[in-house]
């Protein structure tokens, strides 16, 4: 019954939010210019991405307050989001050396694993693995790259929004499909502040996300799927799959673009997903694409892991090897070409 009133008000707070967050980025003049990394053309407001954070973390207390969700595990993801937030909203205004980010990042993440109970043991391919220490440590990094990921992928109008939106809506259709109705609080939760946002957000955006909001969102997704981990091994394995189109592009650009030996931490516009927005000469067709590949290629697989026995790790790879051709066809990684003059 706390939905019939907690998720509206969730909605209209991150609206309402973010028209007020828009306000002030042009009257603080803090603009994303485009520049040769840029994958837009218009001078834009940034860090609407707060309105996100907020909303969320406002309607934490009431989920303890009426007994639905245990305060440790509200305090594992609030914490660490809100952590995660604030670097964000501090990079945002200035700039923060890449190593603090990190420090922080890595903090954040072994305050949500500690709050949540670590990484249990996961059945792959019919075996169960409990990795014990080496799991929670694998756990840490998984979480620190899910937020960073989140954050690279979070360059052109609308494309994190969407991938959150459709990723937490599905994940919720299956939680409820799997008996797991008690997991819903979360990523439902998110789901309403991020589609308000994206009103805002929308191509043609008025309002860019910002580090704060991208880089919230992705350990927000992260610990969720942890947490559901928890519950089913195929639950923590669907969450994987729904996020496969952000973990494919992000991490195949990552290792190309390392054994280049490129400079990592820089800007950059090499990811298929921009490489797309620029073969089509819009940024809507692939926010689109991205969530239809959710819906109706990654969705079904997996509800065929969490319904049908699918294999969790097997439905990975299944879902994974065509999005990683089509990142290579997109040249995911590869060097831009100039321009002739």
């Amino acid at each position: 019954m706390v939905y019939l009133w907690l998720i509206p008000a969730v909605a209209v707070l991150s609206c309402v939010l973010t028209a007020a967050l828009r306000r002030y980025a042009l009257a603080r003049s803090i603009i994303d210019i485009p520049n040769a990394r840029s994958s837009h053309t218009i001078p834009t407001p940034r860090g609407g991405g707060v309105a996100i954070v907020v909303a969320f973390i406002v309607a934490l207390p009431v989920f303890g307050v009426l007994e639905l969700v245990p305060w440790q595990q509200l305090a594992g993801i609030g914490g660490a989001g809100a952590l995660v937030a604030i670097i964000g909203f501090m990079d945002d205004h200035g700039h923060i050396a890449a190593r603090w980010r990190l420090l922080g990042h890595f903090g954040a993440s072994i305050w949500a694993l500690i709050l949540i109970g670590g990484f249990p043991s996961i059945t792959a391919f019919g075996v169960s693995i409990n990795l014990h220490w080496f799991g929670h440590a694998l756990a840490v990094i998984y979480l620190v790259w899910l937020l960073n990921l989140y954050n690279f992928m979070d360059g052109i109008d609308g494309l994190a929004s969407v991938e959150a939106v459709s990723a937490c809506l599905c994940i919720c259709l299956l939680y409820w499909l799997s008996d797991a109705t008690t997991l819903i609080w979360g990523p439902l939760t998110l789901a309403v502040a991020v589609a308000s946002f994206l009103y805002w957000n929308f191509p043609p955006a008025k309002i860019f996300m910002g580090d704060a909001g991208s880089g919230f969102l992705g350990i927000a997704l992260g610990v969720l799927s942890l947490q559901a981990a928890w519950n089913s091994s195929n639950l923590f394995w669907a969450w994987l799959i729904l996020l496969g189109v952000f973990i494919v592009d992000a991490t195949l650009t990552l290792m190309r673009r390392l054994l280049r030996g490129d400079r990592v931490y820089e800007a950059h516009r090499s990811h298929a997903y921009q490489f797309a927005s620029r073969r089509f000469g819009k940024h809507l067709p692939v926010t689109l694409a991205v969530g239809a590949i959710n819906l109706f290629w990654l969705f079904p697989i997996a509800y065929s892991v969490t319904q049908l026995g699918l294999d969790g790790a097997a439905g990975v790879l299944i879902a994974y090897v065509p999005l990683i051709v089509l990142a290579l066809i997109f040249r995911a990684g590869q060097l831009e070409v100039p321009a002739a003059a």
